[in-house]
C-alpha cells in the first residue's frame, strides 16, 4: 500500500514541477492573473516536488524496514509520520513570504 502512495507522491511531484501542472497547487489557479504574477510559481513548485519526494522517500524507507524486520506495522507508521511531517512543511514553506515577488503589497 505504501508503495502505491509513494508512487502517487512521486508522480505528483514530477507533474507539478516538470509538467508545469500548477493547478495542482491549491489556491493558485483560483487567483486572479494579476495576483499570480506576484508569486514565484517555479519556486513554489520546487517546494511541492521536494515535499512529495521527501514523503515518498520516508514511505519507501518504512516499507523496506518493515520487510526487513518482518513487522508490517512499521510501514503504517512510516506513512503516517511522512504525512504528519510533510504536509505542515509543505504548507509553511509554500506560504512563506519567500516566494512572493512583490513584497511591498
Amino acid at each position: 500500500m505504501s508503495l502505491a502512495i509513494a508512487a502517487i507522491f512521486i508522480i505528483l511531484g514530477i507533474l507539478t514541477k516538470y509538467g508545469k501542472l500548477y493547478f495542482l497547487i491549491a489556491g493558485y489557479n483560483t487567483m486572479p492573473k494579476e495576483d499570480q504574477k506576484k508569486y514565484d510559481i517555479k519556486g513554489i513548485a520546487t517546494v511541492f516536488r521536494n515535499a512529495m519526494f521527501g514523503m515518498a522517500l520516508l514511505m519507501l524507507l518504512g516499507f523496506g524496514v518493515s520487510k526487513w524486520l518482518n513487522n508490517p506495522e512499521i510501514e503504517s507508521y512510516a506513512v503516517f509520520v511522512s504525512i504528519i511531517i510533510g504536509v505542515p512543511y509543505l504548507l509553511i514553506a509554500s506560504n512563506s513570504g519567500k516566494y512572493k515577488m512583490d513584497k511591498d503589497s
